[in-house]
């Protein structure tokens, strides 16, 4: 579902859709679109991790994101800032046939936050109001053939039950630097110094290649415990255990990078899960462990790393 939903949401945001003011201090879930297209459809319970069944009249076609709830929860109201946990089914809007169904999997966070408000209100101001238990459906318009070759795709139809709620805490801004305690780390390992601009730099002289994954404190950050579903804010700088070429630094880029800890080579979830905020890390990575035989770009083989853990989210 968190492609399914990566996929679908920036494509909701370049379509013109008409949501509802401003979610309020006491909101109630806000339909959008041509909400009559739903009136055919009928869900129907089948239990506990199993998708409803679901009869509507075929085709469905909408010309813009349309989306209400068609049945409501008896929980509680879901609130702005909190995270939805969600089971999605999504079908063909042109014959019902099922494109993805994530219900028998584990529920999928949407976080309910300024970003999501902004760039998709339509999403945002049906999820803020409903109640715990409610469905969804959500209508995606189809987009037309064109003239490069790419076949039409019809209306996609989202039947999203709402499960739970969590509230999430106040994030904090990142770090500018790793703040704590230095750590000398054992012989044997590739050597790290700042420069006079203070950019990490690697030396890999007489390293040898590793027999398995290395992840090293250099500095011992105090602040929260890196989880592999995190999302990290990083400063960081890569580069070849053979050879010591640089391939990659967001230093040189002079911004520090995020993403998700799941969505990077295994050796860096491996490596910087459990690690603290404030943080500076040197990993050691074998290429099984990085990209393989086959490397990527000018990463090539075993990799060496330095990552200042900046924030986590």
């Amino acid at each position: 579902m968190r492609r399914l939903l990566a996929i679908l949401i920036p494509g909701l945001l370049l379509l013109t859709a008409c949501g509802g003011s401003p979610a309020a201090p006491e909101p109630t879930s806000q339909s959008a679109g041509d909400t009559a297209k739903f009136d055919s459809l009928k869900l129907t319970d089948n239990g506990d991790k199993k998708a409803p069944g679901v009869e509507f009249s075929k085709p469905l076609e909408v010309t813009e994101p349309t989306i209400k709830v068609v049945t409501e929860g008896d929980g509680d109201r879901v609130k702005e800032n909190q995270v939805a946990n969600i089971s999605i089914l999504a079908l063909s809007g042109a014959d019902g046939s099922t494109l993805e169904d994530t219900f028998p999997g584990e529920p999928e966070p949407l976080e309910l936050n300024e970003e999501l408000k902004t760039g998709s209100p339509v999403i945002y101001n049906a999820f803020v109001g409903s109640k715990v238990g409610s469905s969804l459906a959500l209508a995606i318009p189809g987009q037309a053939a064109t003239a490069a070759g790419a076949a039409a795709q019809p209306t996609q139809l989202l039947v999203i039950k709402v499960l739970s709620t969590k509230d999430v805490p106040p994030s904090v801004p990142p770090l500018a630097k790793p703040e704590g305690e230095t750590v000398t780390p054992p012989a044997g390992l590739p050597t790290v110094k700042d420069n006079d601009k203070g950019i990490p730099e690697i030396s890999v002289d007489g390293a040898p290649a590793p027999t398995a994954l290395v992840a090293q404190d250099l500095i011992k950050g105090t602040g929260a415990a890196v989880k592999e579903t995190d999302t990290l804010t990083v400063n960081y700088v890569g580069v070849n255990l053979v050879g010591g070429t640089k391939f990659d630094s967001s230093f040189d880029r002079g911004e520090p990078a995020s993403f998700p800890l799941t969505g990077v080579i295994p050796g860096w979830t491996q490596g910087l899960a459990g690690k603290t905020v404030g943080s500076r890390v040197l990993l050691v990575v074998p290429k099984d462990l990085a990209y393989g035989d086959a490397g990527q770009g000018e990463a090539k083989g075993d990799l060496v790393f330095v990552v200042d853990i900046l924030g986590v989210k």
